[in-house]
């Protein structure tokens, strides 16, 4: 089997989770094998030079970025060091991804990616802190501030942080199979192994928090009560205004329509209970307010793309014991 080149691009201030974490994954795969293959690692800056992550942590590349070979796969990832990329690194990524059979970025290289033009017209992410100003910075590139990951074609770009490692999983999956994809997450110890689609953060955090008192009492009985009646109607009587006024206000105060934000709630509450406990699909359907599993089925097809059988056998912790 041949390796896959991936080539990870070095700057200075730069994440080093960013980097690290797909590069574990990469070289755990690598090592799983029976056989030679996998994935063969570079890294790479401009001359070749050290450089110093935002933690402290200095990095020797392999070598430079002006000499690397053309990769399989281009690794970019984020950190400070995106707010003022030198012009030569933004055209090398330019160079080097014209080459490449896929394009990654982690976190804040969206940023990168996009300065080099690679994303305009695009959907792509990164970490939810930044996607307005990603927006507003390159309004070519079409943002989606919720996913863990997203895929425009060749071009794949990930969340914060973490969700690199998550991106790394799903693109060990695609090379090599979901059975080293799993065996590398039990190694990791990774608690749960993300599907690209899934929200970032949980609806409590998506949403801002209202400003006022009642409004934020509704929010935690939403949360608190995900089975209970939560259509707007109701709601309203408990923030003590009316269904009109309530929603208008909702929305304006936290971002959210009522709606969404129920949904939202309810589609975490059952993730969760699908994760943890052995309740059965019409059990949780019912605990969640969906009131029959074929309602609950839609909204994780819709939101999540699959169904909760699936995403149960798929996401539940790995036993690693």
């Amino acid at each position: 089997m041949t390796k896959r080149s991936v080539l990870v691009v070095l700057f200075d201030d730069v994440q080093s989770l960013d980097v690290t974490g797909p590069v574990e994954v990469f070289v755990g795969a690598s090592e799983s094998l029976p056989h030679p293959g996998g994935y063969e690692i570079r890294t790479a800056s401009l001359g070749g030079a050290p450089v110093l992550t935002s933690s402290g942590l200095r990095i020797v590349p392999d070598g430079s970025l002006e000499d690397a070979p053309a990769p399989h796969t281009l690794l970019v990832p984020g950190g400070e060091g995106v707010g003022r990329p030198d012009p030569r690194l933004v055209d090398r990524l330019r160079a080097h991804a014209s080459r490449a059979e896929r394009i990654v970025s982690v976190c804040t290289g969206a940023f990168l990616l996009a300065e080099a033009g690679l994303l305009d017209g695009r959907r792509a992410t990164t970490h939810w802190a930044y996607c307005d100003r990603l927006a507003r910075k390159h309004p070519a590139v079409d943002v989606d501030p919720d996913p863990v990951f997203v895929r425009d074609g060749e071009v794949v770009t990930s969340a914060g942080v973490t969700a690199g490692i998550d991106l790394a999983l799903a693109l060990v999956e695609e090379d090599l199979g979901r059975e080293v994809a799993d065996q590398i997450a039990r190694h990791l110890v990774v608690f749960l192994r993300r599907p690209g689609n899934q929200a970032q953060f949980s609806a409590q955090l998506a949403a801002q928090t209202a400003k006022r008192e009642p409004l934020r009492e509704v929010q935690r009985w939403i949360a608190e009560h995900p089975g209970g009646d939560l259509s707007v109607e109701s709601l309203a009587v408990r923030a003590r205004l009316s269904p009109r006024h309530f929603a208008r206000t909702f929305r304006s105060e936290t971002g959210m329509t009522p709606g969404r934000y129920v949904e939202r709630v309810r589609l975490e509450h059952a993730r969760r209970l699908l994760e943890h406990t052995g309740d059965g699909v019409q059990e949780i359907s019912r605990a969640c307010g969906y009131g029959t599993p074929e309602a609950m089925r839609r909204a994780f097809v819709r939101t999540l793309g699959s169904a909760p059988t699936e995403y149960r056998r798929r996401f539940r912790p790995l036993d690693i014991g």
